[in-house]
């Protein structure tokens, strides 16, 4: 293969997503693992001297820790992003990430270090944050401005099913993992997942390395258009962007994290059901997941972003009680039902189509701060909380109504948000495959 046949091959719309999909899942596996530890293990290995509910809070709290560094993340990645290139800070992410879980994996607990084995868990999860931050914006961007006109979202889809990718993946190492002894999987076994990670780096890296830069990147580039200072243009120049893109994280943020996260403790305590029905319930949602997020960002192509995101908050609102409804019996195969509602239904169509919307209501000169620190900052104030919200509500009383409430009210803001974006600068799939171009 010659020097330009291998240049094209590495430029291929598919590839490139393909990268972007595989880099992205390692980087959620890493991000999903210490979710499910938080309620696990955490509570035990580095809060002991908390009674169990207090301990469950604290380390729902280290785990929200991360939404604080993700949006800082997004916007340091942003800047160098828009100035230097995406390709390079996807890489820098991903060893980032790869370092801080490998790390969980090797550090003391309190029994061993006392205080000091907490406050260094909660360092390894802010380098963790801050590596995921600015690993979405450079993924989706990487896989969109390579796609061809007419199908961003189908490609910027791709990045988008790493999401479920990784909780799969995580979901499985910590089944795998339950199966040891209760004393073998407090002493070592947890650290079995955190460890893996280093193997799945280097082969993220090998991926990542293979793909070439932007082309819209190289066009502002080549124009001598990059931004000075991207965070700056983007609160002067698209403040309205900016506020839309953080609002429409609500109804896939809340439940999803509500989901793959809360129920694993409310599971066991409120409803007595055995985490590991609840774990190969939710592995098998997000499995199926990963077919339904492209099939919807597709879908998206043909009827519009913000229409996709509108059906898709309706949606979730119309099954946030039915979930808790089914949830709650205890019984398994109602509790895949209420996963498949959620996870595979749910977070597909109001996180499918996503990438695309965020990337396409900013320009290309400010895009990866812009849609960064959009998908950051709504990812700080809606899916950080919602596990901790949700151990709260639970501790007041009242059963699992209010927490389903809770994502009704996500569902209602992602929708008001989506009313107040510009059709024009949403909804320009459709023009884009008349002109036969995508700005």
């Amino acid at each position: 293969m010659t020097t330009e046949d291998e240049r094209r091959a590495a430029a291929h719309p598919a590839r490139v997503a393909l990268a972007s999909f595989i880099g992205t899942a390692i980087e959620w596996y890493d991000f999903f693992l210490f979710g499910a530890a938080a309620t696990l293990i955490f509570n035990r290995q580095f809060f002991p001297t908390l009674s169990p509910v207090a301990g469950t809070l604290a380390a729902l709290a280290t785990f929200g820790v991360a939404f604080v560094a993700r949006p800082v993340g997004g916007l340091v990645f942003g800047h160098f992003g828009d100035r230097i290139g995406r390709k390079r800070m996807l890489v820098l992410s991903l060893v980032l990430m790869g370092g801080a879980t490998t790390a969980i994996g090797l550090l003391p607990t309190y029994a061993q270090v006392g205080v000091a084995a907490p406050m260094l868990l909660v360092l390894a999860r802010m380098v963790q944050g801050f590596a995921v931050g600015g690993e979405w914006g450079g993924a989706v961007l990487m896989a969109v401005e390579h796609a061809p006109p007419g199908r961003r979202a189908f490609f910027g889809g791709f990045p988008q099913a790493g999401v479920p990718a990784g909780l799969v993946l995580s979901s499985a190492a910590f089944l795998a993992v339950q199966q040891l002894p209760a004393d073998q999987l407090a002493e070592w076994g947890w650290r079995l997942p955190f460890l893996a990670s280093l193997v799945l780096v280097l082969l993220g890296l090998y991926v990542r390395l293979r793909i070439v830069e932007s082309p819209d990147f190289q066009r502002v580039r080549d124009t001598c258009t990059v931004s000075r200072f991207p965070l700056r243009d983007v609160l002067t120049g698209s403040p309205r962007a900016l506020l839309v893109g953080i609002a429409t994280q609500a109804a896939s943020n809340v439940p999803f994290y509500l989901v793959s996260v809360f129920v694993l403790s409310y599971g066991p305590a409120e409803v007595g059901v055995s985490r590991d029905v609840i774990l190969l319930c939710l592995l098998v949602a997000c499995v199926l997941d990963l077919a339904t997020v492209p099939i919807a960002a597709a879908l998206a192509d043909r009827i519009g972003r913000r229409a996709m995101l509108t059906a898709g908050a309706g949606y979730m609102a119309s099954v946030a009680f039915p979930f808790f409804w089914l949830f709650d019996t205890g019984n398994p195969w109602a509790i895949l039902l209420a996963m498949l509602l959620v996870i595979t239904v749910g977070h597909a169509v109001t996180y499918a189509a996503i990438a695309g919307f965020l990337a396409e209501i900013f320009p290309a000169r400010l895009r990866y701060t812009g849609a960064s620190a959009a998908y950051q900052v709504g990812g700080m104030v809606t899916s950080g909380p919602a596990p901790f919200l949700a151990v709260a509500l639970v501790g007041m009383g009242g059963g699992s109504w209010p927490i389903a409430l809770y994502i009704v009210l996500a569902c209602a803001v992602t929708f008001l948000a989506l009313r107040a974006a510009p059709p024009a600068q949403v909804d320009s799939s459709a023009a884009a495959r008349r002109a036969g171009v995508l700005r």
